[in-house]
């Protein structure tokens, strides 16, 4: 059984379908939906049926660094611990393509956190379909870049998502065909600012 899915414009996200993806997610559906940096899925982030669902299409573990897509950085400080010379690089380099890796507040579930380090990955993406989504619901999404057990690249083509995880998600919000790079990641957790993987964001800021 395929799952729903509705196609969304990328430039100008129609209202009622954007309404109709997050009632999707609050109702504890997984959704796959687009990203400035190809396909990522994603729940409500008090849906642990839903985090445990998109560990087992991504095949990773406690250790993996979750996810939390917001619409800007105004929630950081319920969700993560930064320090001001962090957070004036991350508040320049957003939205973009980047995951920033932080320490993990007391706020964030501790399903969420990797297990070793406490940490939270935390993204803002440049991309009008996923910011329609988050303005929507008010919240963060807890997320993963849509990533494929054996693949380097998320999944970039709708209908391919379809074919390959159909039966293991509720909606795939279909923005059309994206570019398969995926974030550069910026661990910041520690104090230090080290890039982890360099991907669709110019890693240059965060090297000096």
């Amino acid at each position: 059984m395929r799952p729903e899915i509705i196609e969304i414009h990328p430039v100008t996200p129609q209202p009622r379908l954007i309404a109709k993806a997050v009632k999707t997610i609050a109702d504890g559906g997984v959704v796959v939906y687009p990203t400035d940096s190809g396909y990522a899925v994603g729940c409500a982030l008090e849906n642990k049926k839903g985090m445990d669902r998109i560990c087992q299409i991504r095949d990773i573990d406690k250790y993996h660094n979750f996810t939390l897509v917001c619409s800007d950085l105004s929630e950081l400080s319920n969700y993560a611990v930064v320090s001001d010379t962090c957070f004036r690089l991350m508040r320049k380099h957003t939205p973009g393509q980047y995951t920033f890796i932080l320490q993990a507040t007391k706020e964030v579930p501790r399903r969420l956190m990797n297990e070793r380090r406490k940490t939270i990955g935390l993204r803002v993406p440049d991309f009008a379909i996923t910011q329609a989504m988050l303005s929507e619901l008010h919240a963060p999404v807890m997320s993963t870049s849509l990533i494929l057990p054996g693949n380097a690249v998320p999944e970039s083509d709708p209908e391919e998502i379809a074919e390959k995880i159909g039966k293991s998600v509720d909606m795939i919000v279909d923005g059309g065909v994206l570019p398969a790079e995926p974030t550069t990641v910026i661990d910041m957790a520690d104090g230090e600012i080290k890039v982890l993987r360099e991907g669709s964001g110019d890693p240059a800021p965060f090297l000096a």
